[in-house]
């Protein structure tokens, strides 16, 4: 597997790191927030500079907020992100003075050997230019000036970067692999579940609600397969919180959805499945992407009354849309069965690629003409002269018929239903689209 190497880029919180991150890789990747403390989790990504590729990382605020609840976590997960890296990016805030404390930090940093590029940020202006001695204090021969926001200097510091990267094939990183979003309610055990598949305290785990806020990319590497694990925002409703920064990690959430190849929904076994969960799962099957669902702290279970398939027929009679996804009983906390969550969504992908010809689509479709004629939403008959497979991921079929009338709902899912069992296609939605022709 070819190695990429690490850069991470550290600092105060609010100097603009995520902002930076953003900029470097041409997308927006980290939430940005007015407010400090937005980014708590270190937030990696492949990054390309140049034709050159590396993982770049953006960290928590190093010196976190006095009422901030998990500052020193956050603080030993993004000195840990540092200790990891082949370059380090100190950021500071080019609209403030050097703080005695980033003096410090500085000489820690330094005491580690590894290549450091001293980068102050917000110089919007050439007058703030005349501020950059003050940075001068920490004795660095060279220090780059920048404004992430604006694009300003960025050239430079990409020069910088590339220059402190070491060979190639030398580092430590890794090329991402399957993207698996990990989403829920709040508090069910996602960056615990995370923490385990990684073997590692990787991710903040918490009992407070909403210690996740912006999504977090973990690389997980098994039987030399590479899966990026997604770790988002717990979902829940807008109105249910006031924390903007929250509130931004909910929308960024949803936006994983869209984007993983494979969304696994954790439920916890304790409480489920709630109206937030179907409001979840719908996303899910809206987004077309294949779906695991895990039914998380199954340790907790008294096995002598609850039986996995009661709980199974329960789940599936309350999440009846998204019955087509495998459910699995785990415990983040034990590690029961939570690597079997990387081998389904294997499958579950490669079923949501699965392509089916055209003439095994249309002996399939005679004989449903024949034995099961379909039915328009008016109750009437409708003639279906042949389909054919339009896409993947998901799997999506165009039936042409004579006229315009719509399938009829509870018959549009008995034929999915059908499809499903004569192709064997499960763990992905199905889309089926009437046209005439």
């Amino acid at each position: 597997m070819k190695k990429l190497p690490k850069v991470t880029i550290v600092g105060f919180p609010n100097v603009g790191k995520s902002t930076l991150f953003n900029r470097l890789l041409r997308r927006k990747r980290a939430l940005v927030h007015s407010l400090p403390g937005m980014t708590r989790d270190s937030v990696t990504a492949p990054c390309r500079l140049d034709d050159r590729d590396f993982m770049l990382t953006d960290t928590g605020g190093f010196f976190g907020l006095p009422d901030e609840p998990l500052s020193s976590q956050v603080r030993e997960k993004a000195w840990r992100a540092v200790t990891a890296s082949d370059l380090v990016i100190y950021l500071l805030d080019g609209k403030r003075d050097l703080a005695p404390a980033e003096e410090e930090f500085y000489a820690s940093l330094r005491k580690l050997g590894k290549p450091l590029l001293v980068v102050v940020n917000k110089m919007d202006s050439p007058a703030q230019e005349d501020r950059l001695g003050e940075f001068y204090r920490l004795g660095e021969e060279k220090i780059l000036s920048i404004s992430a926001e604006h694009n300003i200097g960025l050239g430079n510091l990409t020069e910088a970067i590339l220059s402190g990267l070491p060979p190639s094939g030398t580092a430590t990183g890794a090329v991402p692999g399957l993207r698996i979003a990990i989403v829920g309610r709040i508090n069910v055990g996602k960056s615990s579940l995370i923490n385990r598949l990684c073997g590692e305290d990787k991710l903040l785990v918490s009992e407070i609600p909403g210690t996740t806020r912006d999504s977090t990319d973990t690389l997980v590497v098994r039987e030399k397969k590479s899966f990026v694990l997604v770790d988002t925002a717990g979902i829940r409703k807008m109105g249910g919180t006031r924390d903007e920064r929250e509130k931004a990690g909910i929308i960024r959430a949803k936006r994983d959805i869209r984007e993983a190849d494979v969304i696994c929904l954790v439920l916890d076994v304790q409480e489920f499945p709630t109206r937030q969960d179907a409001h979840i799962a719908h996303l899910a099957c809206a987004s077309g992407k294949p779906l695991i669902i895990a039914l998380n702290k199954w340790d907790l279970v008294d096995a002598s009354r609850v039986k996995p398939g009661e709980v199974r027929r329960k789940v599936y009679e309350r999440l009846e849309f998204v019955d087509y996804a495998p459910l699995l009983f785990i415990s983040a906390a034990t590690g029961q069965r939570v690597v079997k969550i990387l081998s389904l969504a294997e499958d579950v992908h490669q079923m949501a690629s699965k392509k089916i010809e055209t003439s095994r689509l249309n002996q399939f479709l005679a004989r449903v003409n024949r034995e099961y004629p379909p039915r328009s939403k008016s109750r009437g008959r409708i003639k279906i002269k042949y389909m054919t497979q339009q896409g993947i991921r998901p799997p999506a079929f165009v039936l042409f018929a004579h006229g315009r009338a719509a399938l009829a709902p509870a018959y549009e899912k008995f034929l999915t239903g059908l499809l499903r069992k004569e192709f064997d296609i499960w763990g992905t939605p199905i889309r089926l689209f009437l046209r005439k022709g």
